[in-house]
């Protein structure tokens, strides 16, 4: 199996986009179409112009597979320490349950170990009670109460 990691361009946003939108929850937040609306190239180009955030895609064997988004947020506790958040984490669904996802986080607990993160941090959503054993079978700890307002519908 031949994996590879790297920063996203241009040309994977529309697989991005197509894997964010492959899940019930997904489905209903994502729009999926091509073109693509033009809201999603305006975030990718936001990204990519900010030293903090890493979009990354997964190859196998040359086919993306997977994505996930490391954001590096600097902040004053911890003695100025450095926290690093993962979002968006997707495996294309014909490659779910086969290490891909593993794979991922062990290399994005390197990214983050690399950039002087002191913690790795995520969250997930409580209709994905599988996500959230998996992210415990990785040694990831329900140590805090996440909550959020939500601004837009």
């Amino acid at each position: 199996m031949n994996v590879t990691y790297r920063l996203a361009t241009q040309d994977d946003l529309a697989d991005i986009v197509a894997m964010l939108a492959d899940d019930a929850l997904g489905a209903r937040r994502e729009q999926y179409q091509i073109p693509l609306p033009t809201a999603y190239q305006r975030a990718f180009d936001a990204i990519r112009r900010d030293s903090n955030q890493e979009l990354t895609v997964v190859t196998l064997d040359g086919e993306l597979v997977a994505t996930f988004q490391l954001t590096f947020i600097p902040y004053l506790t911890y003695q100025g320490g450095i926290r690093a958040q993962i979002e968006a984490v997707r495996v294309k669904s014909t490659y779910r349950g086969q290490g891909v996802g593993t794979a991922l986080f062990q290399y994005a607990i390197q990214r983050a170990t690399e950039r002087g993160a002191h913690v790795l941090q995520l969250t997930t959503d409580k209709k994905r009670p599988d996500a959230k054993r998996f992210y415990e079978s990785l040694g990831f700890v329900d140590s805090h109460e996440g909550m959020k307002l939500h601004l837009t519908q």
